[in-house]
């Protein structure tokens, strides 16, 4: 497996809801995927996430870190608090920010950009791996891994089909999948990367003469909800 293209910027929806491709852009997708295979040889499979980590520890770091900041900031503002009141109003601050920050939207903003790259991609390979796209015919298996909550795009394809593909084109069609969510044209974006990745597919991996590649089509051509 070989990354082919990574982490660039997603419009998050408005409503924290990873439903932004309707029924008919899912349906409208799979027709799609489904007409590419029947011209090649490889596999083509596109997975959206909500988040690739839940990041339970984030809420609780940062209320204990701000109920911790109590009482220093009760002796420098020189309040005559007793130890039990200062005790209490940690308690209540921890309590409450550990549940308010559970939000996605706030979560998401105490989170460093990098360990929220670190996961989105370890989430797309395991992805690839547990679709066993690394498991394809001339390993030519390619991946469209979208997560919404690190704002997150990146493309994964096997070694076979990489090795005949530039780093540039993958990026190509990356940077103009963002460019359309940014525009909120999300389905639009999906179907321009889903058709670029196409023609690299049947561009070197064309059907097998005399076989119906549809038959040993074993991997989802819906889009992965997870």
């Amino acid at each position: 497996m070989a990354a082919a293209a990574v982490a660039a910027a997603v419009a998050r929806p408005e409503d924290g809801d990873m439903a932004f491709l309707s029924k008919v852009d899912k349906q409208r997708l799979q027709a799609q995927i489904k007409d590419i295979e029947q011209k090649t040889s490889g596999e083509l499979v596109t997975v959206i996430a909500r988040e690739s980590d839940p990041y339970p520890y984030i809420p609780l770091l940062w209320a204990g870190l701000i109920a911790l900041a109590v009482p220093p900031l009760v002796l420098a503002l020189q309040l005559a608090w007793p130890l039990a009141l200062v005790s209490i109003v940690q308690l209540v601050l921890f309590l409450v920010l550990a549940v308010a920050l559970r939000s996605p939207a706030l979560k998401m903003r105490l989170i460093p950009a990098k360990v929220k790259q670190h996961r989105a991609a370890r989430t797309a390979r395991e992805q690839f791996l547990d679709l066993g796209l690394h498991h394809t015919e001339g390993r030519s298996g390619i991946l469209i891994f979208v997560s919404v909550g690190e704002r997150y795009v990146e493309i994964l394809a096997d070694k076979g089909i990489n090795e005949k593909v530039t780093q540039e084109r993958w990026d190509a069609i990356v940077a103009d999948f963002v460019v359309a969510v940014k525009a909120e044209r999300v389905a639009e974006g999906f179907e321009q990367a889903v058709a670029a990745c196409g023609t690299i597919l049947a561009e070197n991996f064309p059907p097998e003469p005399g076989r119906a590649h549809i038959s040993k089509n074993e991997l989802p051509d819906h889009l992965i909800e997870i």
